[in-house]
């Protein structure tokens, strides 16, 4: 009398796994398509953004949902931008990763910088010269840790809600403190974050 009622246990397990694949899917592709809005209207409007609607936002669940495993191709906003955060600041504290995703959100929308995040973070790419040198270094993008990209997850989330506050008051670059560019010598100091050093243009103006 056992076998039917572990053939019974198994098709139910089967059945739910099934369901919360599906539940996750779905969550995935509101995610997506959310964080194209969203970023559009970062891009259109730049720091004048204004707040999205609660209906707008992406949750917590559904941005969890996009790149479980840390391997999607790098082709879609959330990735893209949590890729970016985990891969500059992983092992940093949060607010290092905070200051990594306003710096990418902060040239989004500007003059100088492509129009889409994923844009932003492979820019010079094409002259190797990558603006986000995980880019560029020749190594697998893929995640090492889940817990470092959850929470980079959740910081690129709060960004494209516009719910992060911006640490780095209005910076377009930044650097580790432990070396020192020519660069910033054309560029005025903005903030210090942590292990990073954050810098905008004297003119406004990107270069």
């Amino acid at each position: 009398m056992r076998f039917p009622w572990i053939a019974i246990c198994l098709a139910l397990s089967f059945f739910a796994g099934q369901v919360f694949a599906d539940d996750q899917e779905l969550k995935k592709e509101v995610a997506v398509d959310k964080a194209q809005v969203l970023e559009e209207k970062a891009a259109d409007k730049g720091a004048a953004a204004p707040a999205p609607k609660k209906a707008e936002t992406i949750t917590q669940s559904e941005v969890q949902a996009v790149d479980p495993a840390g391997t999607a191709p790098l082709d879609e906003t959330i990735t893209c931008l949590a890729r970016s955060i985990y891969w500059e600041a992983k092992g940093k504290d949060s607010t290092d990763m905070e200051a990594v995703a306003n710096v990418v959100m902060n040239r989004l929308g500007h003059p100088g910088f492509p129009d889409t995040v994923c844009g932003i973070v492979k820019q010079g790419s094409e002259r190797h010269a990558c603006q986000f040198s995980w880019w560029c270094d020749g190594r697998a993008d893929s995640v090492q840790e889940d817990g470092p990209y959850a929470l980079a997850k959740e910081i690129a989330r709060k960004a494209l809600n516009k719910q992060l506050p911006d640490r780095t008051h209005g910076a377009m670059y930044f650097h580790d403190r432990s070396v020192k560019p020519d660069w910033t010598q054309e560029y005025v100091r903005t903030a210090r974050i942590g292990r990073f050093m954050f810098y905008k243009p004297r003119g406004g103006s990107a270069k």
